[in-house]
C-alpha cells in the first residue's frame, strides 16, 4: 500500500500547478524551480501510470484524468491541513466535528456547550448544521445530533430525549380561531415544516381525527416557523422545548391543552469507527450528565 501512496509534496505540487495552470507560476508559489515542479509531476504521473497534464508547446492543461484526480486530492489535502492546524493549536486536546440540527443546536445545545468547553479546555468543537439526515460516509463528522430513528447501520447512539409537540399561535390570533375541538384546528390556517411533511396528519390521527390536511405556508426551520406563528401567520405544530421562552413571555400560546409525543426522538449518533476518538469520548460522558440532569429537572426536549 505504501508504494501506491504518493508523497505529499508531489500532491501539493500537482495541486498548485493545476490551480495556477502553469508549472512556472506553481514554482513561484512553492518557492521551487520550474524544473523541480516538472520533475515532481512527472514522477507522480509515472507512479500513477497516467498523464495528469496535457503538454502543448509552452502551455499545460489538465487531462480528464487529472481534473478528476484534482477534485479528490484537493479535498484530501484540505483535511490534512485542517487536522495539522488543529493539532498545533490543541496538541493535548483534539477536535470534535459535530453535526447538529439548526434550531436544536441554538435552543438546546448552545446554552449548555460553554460548560463542556470550560471542563475540556483543550478540545475544539466544530459545529455543522444540516436540515436533512447526516451521512457519515460523506460528511466529515465524528458524531451528529439527530431526530428520528436511531437504527443506523454501523453506528452507536446515546439517547437524549423524546419530543412533545403542541399547536401554538400568537395570542392575538387565538381568539379569532375560537378553538373548541380538533375539528376547529383542522379549519385553522396551518403552518408546516418541510422536514416533517406528515406532522399535522399524524397529530390529527393521535387526537382521533382522520383528515386530509390542507397545504399551507411551509418553512425549512423551526425557528422561522415559530416566528411566523408568533406574528399571527397561522397555527404551528412546535416542539415544546423549542418554544419555552416564547410560551413564558406570551409571544406564543398553546392552542390545545394536550401535548403529543412525536414519532422519533433525539439522540447523539456516531459511527463505530469513531467510538474511541478521545474528544468524542469526553463529549459523550458530558452529554450523559447533561441528559441525566435535564431528566431530573423535567427540562428535556
Amino acid at each position: 500500500m505504501s508504494r501506491r501512496l504518493p508523497q505529499t509534496s508531489f500532491l501539493e505540487t500537482f495541486e498548485a500547478a493545476a490551480r495556477r495552470g502553469s508549472f512556472t507560476l506553481a514554482a513561484l508559489d512553492l518557492n521551487m524551480t520550474q524544473g523541480a515542479v516538472s520533475r515532481q509531476i512527472k514522477a507522480l504521473e509515472e507512479q500513477l501510470g497516467t498523464a495528469l497534464f496535457l503538454r502543448e508547446r509552452q502551455r499545460v492543461s489538465l487531462s480528464p484524468a487529472g481534473a478528476a484526480y484534482l477534485d479528490e486530492i484537493s479535498q484530501a489535502l484540505s483535511i490534512i491541513r485542517k487536522a495539522s492546524t488543529a493539532l498545533q493549536i490543541n496538541p493535548d486536546g483534539g477536535v470534535l466535528n459535530l453535526g447538529i440540527l439548526p434550531t436544536f443546536g441554538t435552543r438546546w445545545l448552545a446554552p449548555k456547550l460553554p460548560d463542556f468547553l470550560q471542563h475540556n479546555p483543550g478540545i475544539t468543537v466544530n459545529l455543522s448544521t444540516r436540515l436533512r439526515p447526516f451521512d457519515f460516509d460523506v460528511d466529515l463528522l465524528d458524531a451528529a445530533i439527530h431526530f428520528g430513528s436511531q437504527e443506523w447501520p454501523g453506528t452507536e447512539h446515546l439517547f437524549i430525549a423524546e419530543e412533545t409537540v403542541v399547536p401554538a399561535c400568537s395570542p392575538t390570533l387565538l381568539p379569532e380561531l375560537d378553538i373548541r375541538s380538533v375539528e376547529d384546528i383542522a379549519r385553522a390556517p396551518l403552518l408546516h415544516i418541510a422536514t416533517r411533511p406528515e406532522a399535522w396528519t399524524r397529530w390529527f390521527a393521535m387526537n382521533g381525527m382522520e383528515t386530509e390536511v390542507v397545504a399551507g405556508t411551509t418553512f425549512d426551520q423551526f425557528a422561522t416557523l415559530a416566528q411566523a406563528a408568533a406574528h399571527g401567520l397561522g397555527l404551528a405544530l412546535l416542539p415544546e422545548f423549542l418554544i419555552e421562552e416564547e410560551l413564558r413571555s406570551g409571544k406564543l400560546v398553546a392552542a390545545w391543552d394536550k401535548a403529543n409525543r412525536s414519532i422519533g426522538s433525539y439522540a447523539l449518533i456516531w459511527p463505530k469507527r469513531r467510538s474511541s476518538h478521545p474528544p468524542l469520548l469526553r463529549f459523550r460522558r458530558w452529554m450523559e450528565t447533561v441528559v441525566a440532569k435535564d431528566r431530573d429537572t423535567s427540562r428535556v426536549p
